[in-house]
């Protein structure tokens, strides 16, 4: 059965004749109008990506890289970094297990109630951070649903580690799922179905064919599930009470520090965000180059076996 399982994800390449066509241009407009857009488009990206780029670095060692390393070393600060990533360590498994569960659902079965669930699945799309956090506190205030109950039992939600982790689960829930949902449906239940045929259980589809089929969408998902999760602010500072040194994650502290003009420091902070987005544009980037080639393979197989 496992040789079996292994022709399936090992799908065969044997190489066809192709016939060669000419280069194909998709435009007809003259060079000056494409230069003209290309230029556009470098200077937006250059006024409103690169120039703020290069000021939050230029503002954080505006006084030293001694200030600046003192700035990321302050007791405040790192306990906002440590919350942070707390926060993105526990909603990004989380929202890869639901995911993965909620993909799999959608793309490969068929049943009652399937259009509402990926309405729920985008609702954070549509819902304003802000009221999503305003939503936990009507569930877990003081006046809220659940507030009388949770006080008697001296259990803290809100202000608190729990209170970030659920508004930060639930801002980022719908990036995994729906990175995964077209891609499944895409591929389809052929070979799923075969490896049950060959005598699989429900994991070893999973492990063996699912999961090698999926990986780099599922990857890309993460990370940019895992981007939000850092950068969220909306919802976060609704249910953190701004407790500082306590409650307080990165972008909540830069804004405390920017407020209280110590603009260094707050650059100091906001430089770690800025680095934390390159490395995830460059790991996207690589998913995304990993993710074609998958795709592009996949479908020259199917050509060939054609």
């Amino acid at each position: 059965m496992s040789a079996a399982l292994d022709t399936i994800v090992d799908k065969p390449t044997v190489a066809a004749p192709r016939t060669l066509r000419a280069p194909t241009t998709n435009t007809f407009e003259p060079n000056w109008v494409r230069w003209t857009l290309i230029g556009v488009a470098l200077t937006f990206l250059t006024l409103f990506l690169f120039v703020p780029l290069v000021a939050v670095f230029t503002e954080a060692l505006k006084r030293g890289w001694d200030t600046y390393v003192e700035s990321i070393l302050d007791p405040d600060a790192i306990s906002a970094i440590k919350l942070t990533l707390i926060a993105a360590g526990i909603s990004v498994p989380l929202n890869l297990v639901f995911g993965v569960a909620a993909a799999w659902a959608i793309a490969k079965f068929d049943f009652r109630g399937k259009s509402v669930l990926l309405t729920l699945i985008d609702l954070p799309f549509s819902v304003s951070p802000v009221i999503a956090g305003l939503i936990y506190v009507l569930l877990f205030g003081a006046q809220g649903w659940f507030g009388e109950w949770l006080a008697a039992h001296d259990i803290k939600i809100l202000f608190a580690v729990p209170g970030i982790v659920l508004a930060t689960v639930f801002i980022t829930f719908p990036f995994v799922a729906r990175e995964l949902i077209p891609l499944m449906q895409q591929q389809g239940t052929e070979e799923e179905e075969a490896a049950l045929v060959l005598g699989a259980n429900g994991w070893q589809t999973f492990w063996r064919v699912t999961l090698p089929n999926i990986k780099w969408g599922l990857l890309y998902g993460v990370i940019l599930c895992n981007a939000r999760a850092m950068g969220e602010f909306g919802a976060v500072s609704v249910v953190s009470g701004h407790i500082r040194g306590e409650t307080n994650t990165m972008p909540l502290q830069v804004e405390i520090l920017y407020n209280e003009y110590n603009f260094t420091a707050a650059f100091a902070i906001a430089s770690l965000l800025a680095l934390l987005a390159l490395v995830t544009l460059a790991v996207k980037t690589f998913i995304e180059w990993r993710l074609h080639q998958s795709r592009s393979s996949d479908a020259g197989n199917t050509e060939h076996a054609q």
